[in-house]
């Protein structure tokens, strides 16, 4: 009983996309014809595949099996593709990167794109978990990483290392001061990431260790959101110096008693790092870096 490589395109891109609608659009099929190979895919074995309701879908234990599967077969496909576009001399291709900030990894990219032009990018925002994540299910060729992770399947690239600092509007009492202290931060309403942010981590490690409890917070998901947050005057924000980047209003606080630093990490697949288009990049980070900072 051979397998219909359309089917199974089908349903891969019903689960990763979470619908009929959005795995229609990213195929150029209609939305008809996509139910109808999943359907089909279904029938041929007897099996449930997804569990269908008027409001939502999800994956039956079959299912979520079948899409680990079909991820790493598409991922060979996308390797296949990419080894063949290399043999272009980078002419054409994607680079698909997870990263927590666009900021650690636009010098990079613009330089790549210099040199090869014909490469697209693909930037995947999330937190460093989420970041790994994507990587590891091989729908990112990069991740960077807000912590040093020690596994054998990766090979890493430090990128830059950072200290902690803290952020206020223009207006706040602290923007005439140029430091605070851990305490400072323990009095004070802070506005902070989601749980699975290296930042906060660091932060609540620092906390713990100097004795100090987090005042109650607002818990913001993406960096954009937090400093949108601390711009409106609801609270202190703690963030990377190498991703404060350029917020107008905003006024920097180094924290004095902070000893964190944070280590930004670019890592891939060690089995992919021969693709032509990961070796690539790889080759012009590490210029970049080796390079004296202008």
């Amino acid at each position: 009983m051979s397998l219909s490589h359309a089917q199974l395109r089908a349903f891969h891109a019903v689960a990763v996309h979470g619908s009929f609608t959005r795995a229609a659009e990213r195929l150029c099929l209609s939305q008809p014809a996509v139910s109808d190979q999943v359907r089909k895919l279904e029938e041929r074995f007897g099996v449930s595949l997804l569990r269908r309701s008027r409001r939502s879908m999800e994956l039956t234990d079959v299912g979520e099996r079948l899409l680990g599967i079909t991820q790493r077969l598409f991922a060979a496909a996308d390797e296949a593709e990419a080894l063949l576009a290399g043999a272009r001399d980078l002419q054409s291709g994607k680079l698909t990167l997870a990263v927590d900030s666009p900021m650690h990894v636009r010098r990079f990219i613009a330089r790549f794109q210099a040199r090869y032009p014909g490469v697209r990018f693909q930037l995947m925002t999330g937190n460093t978990d989420e970041a790994l994540s994507r990587l590891f299910e091989h729908r990112a060729d990069f991740a960077v990483l807000g912590r040093t992770v020690e596994d054998p399947r990766l090979l890493t690239v430090e990128l830059s290392r950072a200290p902690l600092i803290a952020f206020v509007p223009a207006d706040h009492a602290w923007a005439r001061w140029r430091s605070i202290r851990l305490a400072d931060l323990a009095r004070a309403p802070l506005v902070l990431r989601e749980r699975g942010s290296m930042t906060r981590q660091a932060l609540e490690a620092e906390l713990r260790a100097a004795g100090l409890a987090l005042t109650p917070a607002i818990e913001a998901e993406g960096r954009e959101a937090v400093f949108e947050l601390v711009a409106a005057g609801l609270g202190v924000g703690i963030v990377s110096a190498a991703e404060a980047g350029h917020h107008p209003g905003m006024h920097r606080l180094a924290i004095e008693d902070s000893g964190h630093c944070m280590i930004e990490t670019l890592v891939c697949l060690r089995q992919q790092s021969e693709r032509r288009l990961v070796a690539g990049f790889l080759e012009v980070v590490r210029e970049a870096l080796a390079e004296p900072e202008g």
